[in-house]
């Protein structure tokens, strides 16, 4: 229940300002897909490009999360949602920020994409599903996660215990197990590119 007694504050450094500063948009680039799809490494490669011209960005990955922010919540439906609506009002507050914010999260329900999608004005929330078969993403499984949830060892893991929504409609599909790096960060670049969040000469850096 949230508390009737709290008033927002309206700050007098607008997020218009900040952009100006930053000389970008806010936005936030959700990743999503199967474990081992490549989100993370995808996510990084992008900010290293970002951050090389010069903008201000930052990752929010799934397993760094858990280690603070949501360290108090498991792997069922109900803590899942709780996790992706955490990270959607932190994602919010970097928008705000007029930072460029890159989520890697299997946030696997579409459901739970669409309401942080809500949270946002719909030139802010940008999705990418990473597209990666389930036999590519267990040759990748550094974790051996995909082993031990076979073997039973952990439940409701997606794609093999637990659904996976593949997204409806997002902004780009990205075939990271046919793709090379590169080419994937030359998409989402294009991608920011495109949706005004960046301008060329980010891309062409």
């Amino acid at each position: 229940m949230k508390s009737s007694n709290t008033v927002w504050h309206h700050a007098t450094v607008s997020r218009a300002r900040r952009e100006q500063l930053h000389g970008h948009r806010g936005a936030v680039i959700w990743f999503t897909g199967l474990s081992g799809s490549g989100k993370s490494t995808l996510s990084h490669a992008v900010e290293e490009r970002l951050y090389q011209a010069g903008c201000r960005t930052f990752v929010l990955d799934g397993d760094n999360i858990r280690h603070g922010l949501c360290a108090d919540l498991s792997f069922s439906n109900v803590a899942r949602a709780e996790n992706i609506r955490r990270v959607g009002e932190v994602s919010k507050l970097f928008v705000e920020a007029g930072t460029i914010v890159l989520t890697a999260f299997i946030s696997p329900f579409e459901s739970d994409r669409e309401r942080v999608r809500s949270l946002l004005a719909p030139n802010d929330f940008i999705e990418i599903y990473c597209s990666c078969s389930l036999e590519i993403c267990e040759k990748r499984d550094t974790k051996g996660l995909y082993k031990r949830a076979r073997q039973g060892q952990i439940a409701e893991f997606t794609g093999i215990s637990s659904p996976y929504d593949v997204p409806a409609n997002p902004a780009i599909t990205i075939d990271t197990g046919l793709l090379g790096l590169e080419e994937c960060v030359e998409l989402v670049l294009g991608l920011m590119n495109n949706c005004n969040i960046i301008g060329a000469e980010v891309k062409y850096a």
